[in-house]
């Protein structure tokens, strides 16, 4: 059964504690879109950080298939769901976080809304890794996968309203109208949070 952690001290301390399955121990933040992952997973790392934990973030936006090919596949308007990712490459790469010294990664430019190949790096120095995203606790095929990988699986829970609150105010910073914006948010995002909702994998912890 999940457990809350109400304090940072605390959610760092649960962490430390984490048993691990191998060199590096792997933490899943998920949640929706707009819940605060990549805030909260830059905290949570600073914090173990300054506790003498080499701690790094890696999001798995960068797992993002390239526009081109969802215009071919009818999907760029449902770009952020769960068939817009490469699933199978973030699987392996989650995969090789466990042991393997020095790892690569894409990262994904919002303003330019491209993946960037090889342009994160996990290196040997690093003793946790906290992946953050909306589907690392997904109850769907080879999504499921994922749940065997994590020593310690966190879960970020918010309200509908302040999800939507935020990601108006996102694709409006992105030069959206205010239709457009309403549009992404209310046909894409948050119908994304709902099938994250309903389709969720158990947390160790929620917060």
């Amino acid at each position: 059964m999940s457990s809350i952690i109400p304090s940072l001290e605390e959610l760092a301390a649960h962490v430390l504690a984490s048993p691990r399955s191998g060199v590096r121990r792997l933490v899943a933040l998920a949640g929706p879109p707009a819940s605060g992952k990549s805030t909260q997973a830059d905290i949570l790392a600073n914090r173990l950080n300054e506790e003498g934990c080499a701690a790094q973030v890696l999001p798995m936006d960068g797992f993002h298939l390239h526009n081109e090919i969802l215009v071919e596949r009818g999907l760029l308007n449902r770009k952020g769901a769960p068939e817009t990712f490469d699933i199978q490459g973030f699987l392996q790469l989650v995969i090789r976080l466990h042991n393997e010294p020095e790892i690569y990664f894409p990262t994904f430019d919002r303003s330019r809304d491209i993946a960037i190949a090889a342009a994160g790096c996990v290196n040997k120095t690093c003793d946790t890794v906290i992946v953050e995203g909306n589907y690392l606790l997904f109850d769907r095929p080879n999504w499921r996968d994922l749940r065997h990988q994590w020593d310690l699986a966190l879960r970020l829970e918010v309200p509908e309203a302040t999800l939507k609150h935020r990601l108006l105010e996102r694709w409006l910073s992105y030069g959206l109208s205010p239709e457009q914006a309403r549009r992404r948010a209310e046909e894409n995002d948050l119908a994304n949070a709902k099938v994250i909702e309903e389709c969720a994998l158990p947390a160790d912890i929620v917060i």
